[in-house]
Order: structure tokens, then sequence, then C-alpha cells
């Protein structure tokens, strides 16, 4: 892995690491009593945190192995895009989950997204230049 590649690995791995540490940190102070001003639907809270820890082992991953890392961040991603997809539902059919639950686990998936095709993008390039 050339230099620039390497770069990029590791800011991808920051990234998700920044993500993993903010979301846990969010997480823990709601489940430990603070007010997030609007509607909080527990089992949401609950995966976030927990992913929050999925995101910064993720991020250790991306740092050692982009394969491995690769492979974490589709999975974080189809989790991501399935509870958001939860979401939007009970969203729409009843009143337990808030739109700014709705746009933070949009903006979760969304980071991950980039997060996977970033890394879908390198190790593309890294077969090439073999």
């Amino acid at each position: 892995m050339n230099g620039s590649s390497r770069l990029l690995t590791r800011g991808m791995a920051g990234i998700a690491l920044l993500f993993g540490i903010a979301t846990i940190a969010a997480g823990a102070s709601v489940l430990a009593g603070r007010d997030a001003g609007y509607v909080v639907y527990r089992p949401l809270l609950i995966f976030n945190t927990a992913m929050g820890v999925a995101y910064a082992a993720a991020a250790v991953l991306i740092w050692r192995n982009l394969s491995r890392g690769r492979l974490a961040a589709a999975v974080i991603l189809a989790l991501n895009l399935a509870m958001l997809g939860l979401v939007v539902f009970l969203f729409r059919t009843s009143d337990v989950v808030a739109v700014d639950s709705v746009r933070a686990m949009a903006f979760r998936s969304a980071v991950w997204l980039v997060i996977f095709g970033v890394l879908v993008w390198m190790g593309r390039r890294q077969e090439l230049s073999k």
C-alpha cells in the first residue's frame, strides 16, 4: 500500500473511531438520564450505543487490514440500513419515533455508506496495482 492509500485508510479508520466514540458518548449520556430534547425510542438508543462500540472495533479493523475493515463496514452499513428502514416505518405508522431519530439514523447510514464506498474503491485500486 502506497503512502496516499495508507493515509486514506487511516483517515477512514479515524472517522470511524471518532464517530464510534461520539455515538457511545451520546447514547450513554441519554441512557444515564440526559434529556435528548425529543421522544427517544429506547430500542433504537440501545442499538445505536452498541453500534458505537462496533464502529470503534471496525476502526481498528480498517486500520489493520483493508479487507476485514471493508467487511466490517459492509456489515455496519447493512445493520444501519435495516434499522433505518424500521425507524422510517415506525415514524410513519406510530408516534414512538421522532423525526430527529429518522434524520440521525439516515446520517449514520450515509457516513457508513461513504466509509464503505471508499474502502471498496481502495480495495479495487489495490487489486489493480498488483
